[in-house]
């Protein structure tokens, strides 16, 4: 077997945050990989993740991470407005990098980054993770053999429930401008996957809107102004022919979760979960000729990770890892990549503008 590939983490705090639930389980359990390095703000919890997770080397500048030479790849799992910078400074450096999504703040960083990344020739992901999901894949392939047929429509809804109330290091969301909300990365998520398995929109209408305008800070006992969308109702086109809806939002209490309906002129396919696609546990049902819906099994083909990976947030997280490893031992692109990341970018941007204008916004 040949020698794994030495990753570096950034943004690898065990308190709290989207690596220490996902990136570094699902690392320390990929064979293609070595958590060689992590990387936090300070060298105390770099150390105390490095311990945690058994990394050979721990830092609190990623720039002196990207110039180790045992660094050959790197993991960018931050805020969303703190992906630009090391991104860039990865691919200059000539790594590796996968980068979370949404991959830049705006359209125009998600562009720049994509740009260089095909320049400088490295392998690059996006942390589309739905892409990866062994049901989705399946359900995938099961619309490409006809199972439904023609599509004809399709409805897919994610409804959380958000709390009013949270500490004052979680209400920076509360700014649309810092690109991390409801809009970008629940919708973003959600409407990705049925894009993945259905094909992309021609012509989209929406309404983009912020129903809770105040969020409470807990240890500060103060409201604070809230910008950021909460509810996206988006209907359309697919450029297949068949049309489509979705409802995205962080509502207060007893939200539904995840669903997603395909309904085809010879059958009906549904994928369901308490999650969100991009996490592991979505339950695929289907109806041929029928009314009654059964539940499909997922082939083991679609697994491509070990037994050990863990369940939850890390596994479909692993699912990205083995494609990010094979890309790059084989030289090939790794799908999501950052192009891709900016084709949901720009479907977003067409999104709110729709939604912006009141009319319909034909998608390119």
């Amino acid at each position: 077997m040949a020698d794994p590939i030495r990753l570096g983490i950034i943004g690898a705090n065990i308190h709290r945050g989207w690596a220490v639930r996902s990136h570094l389980p699902a690392v320390v359990a990929s064979p293609e990989f070595e958590l060689t390095a992590v990387c936090t703000t300070r060298l105390e919890s770099a150390e105390e993740s490095r311990r945690k997770f058994g990394a050979r080397l721990a830092f609190d500048d990623y720039r002196k991470m990207l110039e180790h030479p045992d660094i050959d790849a790197v993991a960018v799992s931050l805020r969303v407005p703190a992906h630009y910078e090391p991104t860039v400074a990865a691919l200059n450096a000539g790594k590796h990098v996968y980068t979370e999504w949404p991959l830049g703040r705006t359209t125009a960083e998600a562009q720049e980054m994509a740009d260089l990344a095909r320049a400088r020739g490295v392998r690059n992901m996006v942390g589309l993770q739905s892409r990866a999901n062994p049901a989705l894949l399946h359900l995938k392939d099961l619309i490409a053999s006809g199972y439904v047929g023609e599509v004809m429509s399709c409805h897919v809804s994610r409804i959380a429930g958000g709390v009013l109330a949270r500490q004052s290091d979680r209400t920076w969301q509360r700014d649309r401008e810092l690109g991390a909300n409801t809009l970008t990365i629940s919708c973003g998520h959600t409407i990705d996957a049925l894009r993945f398995v259905v094909g992309d929109f021609s012509q989209v209408s929406s309404v983009v809107s912020t129903q809770a305008k105040e969020w409470f800070e807990t240890d500060t006992s103060q409201m604070v102004d809230v910008t950021a969308p909460d509810n996206i109702l988006v209907s359309g086109r697919l450029a297949g022919g068949g049309v489509a809806s979705a409802h995205i939002a962080s509502n207060p209490w007893a939200g539904s979760g995840y669903r997603m309906e395909i309904y085809g002129r010879d059958g009906t396919l549904v994928a369901s979960s308490d999650e969100s696609p991009n996490h592991d546990g979505v339950r695929l049902q289907g109806a041929q000729g029928g009314d009654h819906l059964e539940d499909l099994a997922i082939p083991a083909r679609y697994t491509y990770v070990l037994e050990g990976m863990p369940r939850g947030a890390a596994y479909n997280v692993g699912q990205m890892y083995y494609e990010f490893g094979r890309g790059i031992r084989e030289g090939n692109a790794s799908q999501p990549d950052f192009d891709e990341a900016v084709r949901l970018h720009r479907f977003i941007d067409r999104i709110q503008e729709a939604s912006d204008s009141g009319r319909a916004v034909a998608v390119a």
